[in-house]
């Protein structure tokens, strides 16, 4: 690992897993399917394949309808046939996902330190706004980033450049903050630094490098940071 704190001013973090988590929307199809957690991890791998495809073949949809797709793929290659209405209650699970714990005072303790914090996601600006409102950061965070704002997905470094441009900052003074190893690796490849939240102790993918710095949590941020 590699981590430089000198530089860093400004921190960006993913949304989802990263601020909040993901696996709580199993619970939204527990009522409605028998085996939720096969279908849930399955909608989740087709929602983030589908981003890295239509980043390669011109095919931008918002998140949310991209998430939408992945749902409905998920459901019928598990033999479930559910309403539309159903699907839209399981998918609006994702305004009000459970925030991780360390989250708000984790930030907290940055922007004591001085550092401006932003968030860098897929979701489209409806989905940051519920998140950030839910998770209770939106006092402190400064403004969130959309993929939706220039229609291009993680880990393309289109976005990590749009998102330096769009804090102030030189993209050499960002530390980047996700669960995602392909948006650390897309950060690093633009020119941030990645940090990687590893809350369940995951092996880091054997291949391009190591992130910058693994944390578990962001108060092991704000202490290698030095606040």
């Amino acid at each position: 690992m590699s981590f430089d704190s000198e530089p860093v001013r400004t921190v960006t973090f993913d949304s989802y897993s990263t601020l909040v988590d993901v696996d709580a929307a199993e619970a939204a199809l527990a009522d409605r399917v028998d085996d939720p957690e096969p279908v849930s991890k399955l909608w989740r791998a087709r929602s983030l394949e589908y981003t890295f495809v239509a980043n390669h073949i011109n095919a931008y949809q918002p998140f949310y309808e991209l998430n939408r797709n992945a749902l409905q793929y998920a459901l019928d290659a598990h033999g479930m046939d559910l309403s539309s209405d159903e699907r839209d209650e399981i998918l609006a699970v994702y305004h009000e996902l459970d925030v991780f714990e360390d989250v708000r005072d984790g930030i907290e303790r940055l922007r004591s330190g001085g550092y401006d914090c932003y968030v860098v996601s897929n979701g489209n600006p409806e989905m940051l706004a519920s998140m950030v409102a839910h998770a209770n950061i939106d006092d402190l965070i400064e403004d969130s980033i959309s993929a939706d704002e220039i229609q291009t997905f993680k880990p393309d470094s289109e976005l990590y450049r749009y998102a330096a441009a769009r804090t102030g900052t030189p993209i050499d003074e960002i530390a980047h903050v996700t669960a995602g190893w392909f948006d650390v690796m897309g950060a690093m490849h633009a020119g941030m630094q990645g940090i990687w939240v590893d809350r369940k102790g995951s092996p880091w993918e054997p291949f391009d490098g190591e992130p910058d710095l693994t944390v578990e949590t962001l108060h092991e941020l704000a202490d290698a940071l030095g606040v």
